[in-house]
């Protein structure tokens, strides 16, 4: 098994019933997203976040049944853009999920783009993370999707924090703050001129604590690398650099087997565990309730590099 059901042990003395309109308010935007457009997809990476989108796409769509499973098929495809370098453990948990439920699944490789000359690289072993905007608009327009249901958070860093519900791209596909529109209410702009379109975000107003508590609360289930686990790294830069077959160590570096989870998951080039004794989401809940970095700031070596990096990739198409 690749996948891990996170254990339900003690909950935390907070008042968990705010999960219960959070829910209510992603069901209804994913509704109003899927009812709005014509072709619709659900950006899924395998991470924590998209898998909770997903989760609440199912009781958005689908039926539960008593044993657990569910009945009737999401009214929209899976997509998701593979960079060549993300962990197997969540391609492997990405495929056996999609087996399990029946989902239709896209990939947009990064490989295909490199191949087609639209992406170019400075080396062989350089991060592929801001690649993935151009296979992704790339995939867009091969399927004319006019609406991807992604899982940002305001609360990730700041370029997510100047993020609509519904946020418009223009028709190359760059996303610009002065003209995103108004939501007033639960009143939704969905209209859209030829070649541009949507990106939707259910769970706009979730924090990290929040996916966590609903991850435990509803069973959900994830790739391995979110539990802790011994795992070879170095340390650099103030990170735990995880030693992959594309992030091997430099020269001086020493390799230590050391206890970590991943508290976000994507391309293995700029993606760092931290140290963790955290086994199940409970316990993850714990460790979030006293952390004062969120997980990007905590794990993303590229986020880290400018405080405009991600807002530029925005820009450039990125979700």
């Amino acid at each position: 098994m690749t996948a891990a059901l996170p254990p339900q042990t003690h909950l935390p003395d907070i008042d968990w019933r705010h999960l219960d309109a959070l829910e209510e308010e992603s069901i209804f935007i994913l509704r109003e997203a899927v009812g709005a457009f014509e072709r619709p997809a659900l950006l899924f990476s395998g991470g924590k976040d998209s898998c909770v989108v997903l989760h609440l796409a199912r009781k958005a769509f689908q039926q539960r049944q008593t044993d657990g499973s569910w009945s009737g098929r999401l009214p929209l495809p899976l997509l998701h853009i593979d960079t060549g370098h993300n962990f197997p453990e969540v391609i492997a948990f990405r495929d056996e999920l999609v087996q399990r439920h029946g989902d239709a699944l896209i990939v947009g490789q990064v490989e295909d783009s490199i191949r087609r000359g639209t992406v170019r690289l400075s080396e062989p072993l350089a991060s592929r993370n801001a690649a993935q905007s151009v296979t992704l608009l790339e995939t867009i327009e091969a399927h004319r999707f006019d609406v991807l249901i992604g899982g940002a958070r305001r609360d990730e860093e700041k370029a997510r924090a100047k993020e609509r519900i519904f946020s418009h791209r223009d028709s190359f596909g760059q996303w610009q703050p002065k003209a995103q529109r108004p939501e007033l209410w639960t009143l939704f702009n969905t209209r859209l001129q030829p070649g541009e379109h949507m990106r939707a975000f259910p769970i706009s107003n979730w924090t990290e604590l929040d996916v966590w508590a609903y991850i435990a609360r509803e069973g959900i289930a994830l790739p391995r690398l979110y539990w802790a686990h011994e795992r070879p790294v170095v340390r650099r830069g103030g990170l735990l650099v995880p030693v992959t077959p594309v992030t091997p160590p430099r020269s001086g570096e020493v390799t230590e087997s050391v206890r970590v989870r991943f508290r976000t998951v994507g391309d293995m080039t700029c993606t760092c565990p931290v140290e963790s004794q955290a086994a199940d989401a409970w316990a993850i809940v714990a460790e979030t309730l006293h952390s004062q970095i969120s997980e990007r700031g905590a794990t993303r070596v590229d986020d880290r590099t400018s405080e405009a990096a991600m807002e530029r990739r925005k820009r450039e198409g990125y979700f």
